[in-house]
């Protein structure tokens, strides 16, 4: 008699552009997982090969927004749980462990985890960055991506329930690496306003940028975050500003 055999147990998907300084630690990270799945939409530094030597499947897809690749990532997925980590994050040992035992226990159809953010090198534990819960794990077939261009979310038709081991995310290591992501989102969220039909003034992103800032600073205390604290702070509300500004001066084209 042959004996039973059983697919992948979990599947980590990840999407990628040009992530070779992040990819390597990231699928490090998911060595516990039974298979690992990188989607690329082209990236021009060494990202694909590396993850290809870390023993990950690597495929292509188009560029079409966040939440149509991660659900392209999820269709080539064949675990019975997914989980879902963008290459900046981490998961550190004692999470592993944690996901395992709620596979096994399967008391819910996903899971969300606190993530903890740093910022040019700072942990953050305020600033409205923490704990920030993200649904991250969750059984396949029973959610997907909302199919937005920018923060996209899971939808999970079933009970979602929570662990308490946090998920080490680095966006920003430098300035210039919160520069530049407010450039690319600041200029997709605008796209998502002008496709939304929404309408927007000169006075909308000085409005949305100072409240943005004096939210992170203020109401969520930024300030017990210290230096850093500030940067986020100013660096929300530029990509407030800029978001809105290049809705208003987009819409402004068109007439």
């Amino acid at each position: 008699m042959m004996p039973e055999t059983h697919g992948p147990r979990l599947s980590a998907i990840v999407i990628t552009r040009d992530e070779a300084g992040n990819i390597g630690e990231c699928l490090d990270s998911l060595a516990f997982c039974d298979e690992r799945i990188v989607v690329d939409c082209g990236s021009t530094d060494y990202t694909s090969a590396i993850a290809h030597a870390k023993g990950a499947t690597v495929a292509f897809h188009a560029w079409q927004g966040f939440g149509v690749q991660k659900n392209y990532a999820l269709s080539l997925a064949s675990g019975d749980w997914v989980l879902s980590i963008d290459a900046d994050e981490r998961v550190t040992l004692e999470l592993a462990a944690a996901i395992k035992h709620a596979i096994e226990e399967g008391r819910a159809d996903g899971y969300e985890f606190p993530r903890l953010s740093s910022f040019c090198g700072r942990p953050l534990r305020h600033s409205g960055w923490h704990p920030d819960y993200v649904l991250r794990l969750f059984r396949r077939g029973r959610a997907r991506f909302t199919d937005v261009i920018v923060h996209e979310r899971v939808v999970c038709d079933g009970p979602v329930a929570r662990l308490k081991e946090p998920l080490i995310h680095h966006p920003v290591l430098k300035l210039e690496d919160a520069i530049s992501r407010i450039d690319r989102y600041s200029t997709a969220s605008a796209q998502a306003i002008v496709a939304s039909g929404r309408r927007v003034s000169f006075m909308t992103g000085i409005g949305h940028g100072i409240g943005s800032f004096l939210r992170a600073y203020v109401l969520r205390l930024g300030f017990l975050d210290g230096a850093e604290g500030f940067l986020l702070a100013v660096a929300n509300a530029e990509g407030s500003y800029y978001r809105y500004m290049k809705a208003w001066l987009e819409s402004r084209r068109r007439g």
